[in-house]
């Protein structure tokens, strides 16, 4: 009789109750994921450690998609600066001299430098969405009060809130810009913005005046619309990006917020940034702002010619900062600025020495052709040669002494020019250019640097 034996066997990879499922390791990715609801960025960051073959992905103007819209919010606000520093010419109506009327340019500088004093505390604690909050908000509450044409004295205050603005919006916009893909084109078209602003304002200015009858402050009615606008687009955009966010996207190691701006200002690199910027700015608003006067007591032109002139100027420059941003690109930032330095020298040596109306109203539009490009690219020079959590601090102090030599050399031109006439302005001008070209020669060989981004180099680099 057989028998049967019952035996038990188990198929090999049936018996999932013989497999112990144990949870995976916690995974980087998404450790981050979780710890970006609820933690510190900075910590987060701490536990990340790139491999020494990644690079920086670098922003472009159109990606993200809101990109687009932030760049257009950029572009409006400078375009607005522009506007508002294209429009000075207050001398008639307050029947002010020279030397007075100049105080409008100086008292700017108060604002700036302020801004270089707070810039990298409101990047920190409110990112630039604080920026794009506050500084458009400085702007509409000047442009509201000067509506309402106060005494000389209130508009000498109300402009230190108008430099403060600009300088918040110079150092935030010019240092996120810096930092994109395609950097010089962008850059310029940014500056163009500005230099259009420029261009179009006193325009809009004249026919308002001259054609409408209407009185100066008439024109600042325009100007709450247009920052009205610059307060909505640039708010709207900018919302998200918080201090938190800023931080993330900007580590540093130093102690503290304010670590950020003692840093940059220990630098070398800044303090030659600055000094160039203090030049050029120093330049290109007194060119601008005297071009009416020299070309109506110099040239013997009439006030209709001298506007036109003081306009082929500011339309000279913005047609320079978009199109010789692409040559830039081509040569490298370094021997760009210097060429385009050596002809900004022959144009002004022309502009002053040839007795010609119509040689100085073309060298001049020639002359805010070349001269354009410079503060753009020395913004992109900068950020190759430091660190990006540098950039603010180190651009909005520039921006700062920049916005002194806006107000300080048109006041010295206008107190030179009350004693002596406004033909001093030219051996000034030619004399700025002339230290502006040494001071970039100190610069390391940032248009030397290859590569699609900024480089972290330093200034013994």
């Amino acid at each position: 009789m057989a028998t049967c034996t019952d035996t038990q066997t188990e198929p090999v990879g049936f018996n999932i109750d013989a497999i112990e499922l144990t949870p995976p390791p916690d995974s980087s990715a998404t450790s981050i994921q979780h710890k970006l609801g609820v933690s510190d960025p900075e910590s987060v960051r701490a536990e990340v450690i790139p491999p020494l073959t990644a690079v920086n992905a670098l922003q472009k103007w159109n990606y993200p998609l809101i990109n687009m819209w932030r760049v257009f919010a950029c572009f409006w606000s400078f375009l607005v600066m522009g506007m508002n520093d294209g429009s000075y010419g207050l001398e008639k109506y307050y029947d002010l001299n020279y030397t007075i009327v100049s105080l409008v340019f100086l008292s700017p500088f108060a604002g700036y430098t302020l801004a270089a004093i707070l810039n990298n505390t409101v990047h920190v604690k409110f990112g630039q969405r604080g920026v794009a909050v506050v500084a458009p908000a400085c702007h509409l509450i000047s442009f509201i009060v000067l509506a309402a044409h106060p005494p000389y004295p209130a508009l000498v205050v109300i402009f230190i809130l108008v430099g403060f603005g600009n300088g918040l919006i110079d150092a935030a916009w010019c240092a996120w810009i810096g930092n994109m893909a395609n950097a010089n084109e962008v850059s310029g078209f940014l500056q163009a913005c500005y230099s259009l602003g420029a261009t179009v304002s006193p325009l809009m200015a004249t026919a308002m005046f001259t054609k409408g009858g209407l009185p100066w402050y008439t024109f600042y009615y325009l100007m709450i619309g247009t920052s009205s606008i610059e307060l909505v687009t640039s708010s709207i955009t900018f919302w998200k990006q918080t201090g938190a966010i800023y931080k993330f996207e900007n580590p540093t190691d130093s102690n503290g917020d304010s670590g950020r701006t003692r840093e940059a200002i220990k630098n070398k690199v800044t303090w030659i940034f600055a000094a160039f910027i203090f030049g050029y700015v120093g330049a290109e608003v007194s060119l601008g702002g005297w071009i009416v006067t020299f070309m109506a007591k110099v040239r013997s032109a009439s006030s209709f010619t001298s506007g036109v002139t003081a306009t082929g100027f500011w339309a000279g420059m913005t047609v320079g900062r978009i199109g010789l941003a692409f040559l830039t690109a081509r040569l490298g930032e370094f021997r760009s600025v210097l060429l385009y330095l050596g002809v900004c020298l022959g144009l002004e040596l022309i502009f002053w020495l040839v007795p010609s109306l119509v040689v100085s109203a073309v060298s001049v539009a020639f002359l805010g052709m070349f001269l354009g490009p410079l503060f753009p690219t020395a913004i992109i020079v900068v950020t190759k040669l430091l660190p990006r959590h540098l950039h603010v601090g180190s651009i909005g102090f520039g921006t700062a002494l920049g916005g002194s030599g806006g107000a300080i050399f048109p006041f010295i031109v206008g107190a030179i020019a009350q004693a002596k006439g406004v033909k001093t302005l030219q051996p000034i001008i030619l004399a700025i250019l002339g230290v502006i070209s040494g001071l970039w020669l100190l610069l390391p060989r940032a248009g030397k640097v290859q590569g699609d981004g900024p480089q972290e180099l330093t200034a013994n680099n």
